[in-house]
């Protein structure tokens, strides 16, 4: 064996890697990244939850277990109402979780020894996390309750439970509408990136950018094709959870058509973005897994829930789109919801639209003059 020619040969490799900047950083950085993320994002626990009580005629009793519910670090009561109508629209617009629903007279009863009921109605649109909360407010109940028990003698109360969006808790009315966010993803963002930079080491995107067309002409009909091609998976997508899955669907069609678009153009212009801001083909392709599939999977909410995450992940993951698509897709398909309970989500994907596509067009001749 020429050992000196081998010597020659790995040390030509080490600088060629070593004279890659790009892609030795983004080497080194995702193992670090898919590490934290994945310690982070992998629990099981839910933290947060956000809950509406129901209290049509406020006593010791209700008032006792809403400060017992507020009192751990699990639960966060957002409104208190007299009206059982108030709770449906909370949950469709997901600002709350789990609604607990005390019957009238809930505290005489419990004070004459008989038999107190109330309600848990959970948002089981994720049946996993749906079950860890009912698992957690059971235990606060029954903690209350002996706590009465051993007071005043024997108190019982009476906890019926319903199931939300989701009463078989199916797992894959969970994971389809994630799918979706994952699959424009997938085509939008890491395509784009990949053709886009695979032009640019081939030297054709500089003959585009010495022609009339101006760069946002440019940038409009390289990723127009895969906007389409965006539209074909979505509605085959959604085919696919109503024929083969049996997903529901409660709401609007169009609707979610054109929340998908509107995500599709987000994604399309982190692709073009990305392209713009390395300098090859396999840089792109690294730059886009890092920044888009991997916190699409972990931070938007399609597997594990945003509330078990630390702070400063969960303020991470404001900035990451498909966690305001998911929202959108389970809303319309499993709440029903509409504009009016979805209005935030969409707003933040225009914003998302806008910020990305000027700086896209921005960068990206001066990019590729560099």
């Amino acid at each position: 064996m020429n050992l000196a020619a081998l010597r020659a040969f790995v040390g030509k490799e080490v600088r060629h890697i070593l004279r890659d900047r790009q892609s030795l950083t983004i080497l080194l950085l995702m193992p670090l990244v898919q590490v934290v993320l994945f310690g982070f994002a992998l629990r099981s626990d839910v933290r947060s939850v956000r809950v509406v009580v129901v209290d049509p005629s406020p006593d010791f009793a209700t008032r006792a277990l809403r400060q017992r519910l507020a009192a751990t670090d699990r639960f966060q009561v957002v409104e208190v109402s007299a009206a059982v109508a108030q709770v449906e629209p909370l949950f469709r617009a997901g600002r709350a979780d789990i609604a607990v629903i005390f019957e009238p007279a809930f505290g005489e009863r419990v004070g004459a020894g008989e038999t107190a009921r109330l309600l848990l109605a959970v948002d089981a649109s994720d049946p996993n996390s749906g079950t860890t909360m009912l698992t957690y407010a059971r235990g606060v109940i029954a903690a209350q309750e002996a706590e009465w028990s051993a007071a005043r003698g024997a108190v019982r109360i009476q906890v019926e439970t319903r199931m939300r969006y989701n009463p078989t808790l199916e797992s894959v009315n969970l994971f389809v509408p994630g799918l979706i966010a994952l699959v424009l993803t997938l085509v939008c963002a890491l395509m784009t990136a990949i053709s886009l930079s695979r032009e640019k080491e081939r030297g054709t995107l500089e003959v585009l950018l010495v022609s009339p067309l101006r760069p946002a002409q440019i940038i409009v009909g390289k990723v127009l094709p895969y906007l389409g091609l965006a539209l074909a998976n979505v509605l085959t997508a959604l085919l696919a959870a109503w024929l083969v899955f049996r997903v529901p669907f409660r709401g609007s069609v169009l609707l979610l058509l054109g929340a998908s678009m509107l995500y599709s153009v987000v994604s399309l212009g982190i692709g073009v973005l990305v392209a713009s801001r390395t300098s090859s083909q396999r840089a792109a392709m690294l730059t886009a897994l890092l920044a888009t599939m991997l916190p699409s999977t972990l931070l938007s909410g399609m597997i594990f829930p945003i509330a078990s995450l630390p702070a400063p992940l969960l303020a991470l993951s404001h900035v990451v789109p498909a966690r305001w698509f998911i929202v959108i897709a389970r809303g319309v398909m499993l709440k029903g919801a509409g504009i009016a309970h979805l209005w935030l989500e969409l707003l933040v994907l225009t914003v998302m639209m806008v910020v990305l596509l000027a700086a896209a067009a921005r960068s990206f001749k001066p990019r590729l003059a560099a």
